[in-house]
């Protein structure tokens, strides 16, 4: 009778761990696999919201590298990865420095940095577009003291820059934290070795902290310029749903939104455009972990 149980059990054992990943695959196909095989098979058809779409082989793409919209989007993608990615690898290494000291009152320092990244987007988003508006708190502040009203609002490059600076408040304190784990893990030991030898605070940092958490680094970098090329929320909420100035502030994702929503939303060319996004976001990442890769070497 026990044998009979144990070699039940024992066929029975293979379907376990397949019962256990259940759920979790369901999620996965239901909302990763699935839309993403739909996107690349509408990538190819003239699929319209609520028309039937026909094959029409690489039209789609074709119309993608001579869409002026589209190289407009990726310039100012490329434009915020640039502006972003640089801050937001090294201001929060700093900050994590400033709040890693155990000083009285630290605790509501950081808790106070970490706030903007729990906030909600569109709340955020409508801070800063009532802070930066031509009426708001900046340019009253400006025109206080004389140097007139600037459209932060108004103008592509100043909306863009703004909506970086939105980008970089908001994930400050979420790299801090990742910077703070890393931080944990560095020797004691070199500092004070530093410091002997003479080392001043700026050299200690160039020399024992930056080598310490090199590969933090590279992997913030990597999170953030897939988020940064990613930007959607931050330029949509300031520029509106109809877009700034002629529809220069365009990035890429909005494209993809703009393009494929509505009654008549061409879903055929935006999964096009979704798919050219996804390969680019991913030799980006492939970009960063190379350039990581040479150095190491």
């Amino acid at each position: 009778m026990a044998t009979s149980v144990v070699s039940r059990a024992r066929r029975q054992l293979p379907l376990s761990p397949w019962l256990f990943a259940a759920p979790g695959l369901l999620v996965t196909g239901a909302f990763i696999l699935y839309p993403f095989v739909s996107t690349l098979v509408n990538a190819f058809t003239d699929r319209r919201t609520l028309v039937p779409g026909r094959f029409v082989r690489l039209a789609n793409f074709r119309e993608v590298l001579h869409d002026d919209t589209f190289w407009t989007g990726l310039r100012n993608s490329a434009l915020y990865v640039v502006g972003v990615v640089p801050a937001l690898v090294v201001l929060p290494l700093l900050l994590a420095l400033l709040v890693q000291k155990n000083i009285p009152g630290i605790a509501f320092f950081r808790s106070a940095f970490y706030t903007p990244v729990v906030a909600s987007i569109v709340v955020v988003g409508l801070i800063w577009v009532w802070v930066l508006d031509e009426r708001g708190l900046v340019n009253s502040l400006l025109a206080a003291i004389g140097i007139g009203r600037v459209g932060f609002l108004g103008d592509q490059w100043l909306l863009l820059l703004s909506a970086m600076a939105v980008t970089v408040w908001k994930g400050l304190g979420y790299y801090m934290i990742i910077y703070l784990a890393a931080l944990a893990n560095v020797p004691r030991e070199l500092h004070e070795a530093a410091a002997v030898d003479g080392a001043g605070p700026v050299r200690r940092f160039l020399t024992v902290t930056v080598p310490a958490v090199r590969s933090t680094m590279v992997l913030v970098a990597a999170l953030s310029s897939v988020a940064a090329f990613k930007v959607f929320s931050e330029v949509y909420l300031m520029a509106g749903p109809a877009g700034g100035p002629a529809g220069e502030d365009t990035t890429l994702v909005m494209l993809v939104q703009r393009t494929g929503t509505g009654l008549t939303g061409r879903v055929g060319y935006a999964s096009a455009l979704s798919i050219v996004v996804f390969v680019v976001t991913v030799a980006l990442m492939l970009l960063v972990l190379r350039v990581d890769r040479r150095e190491d070497t």
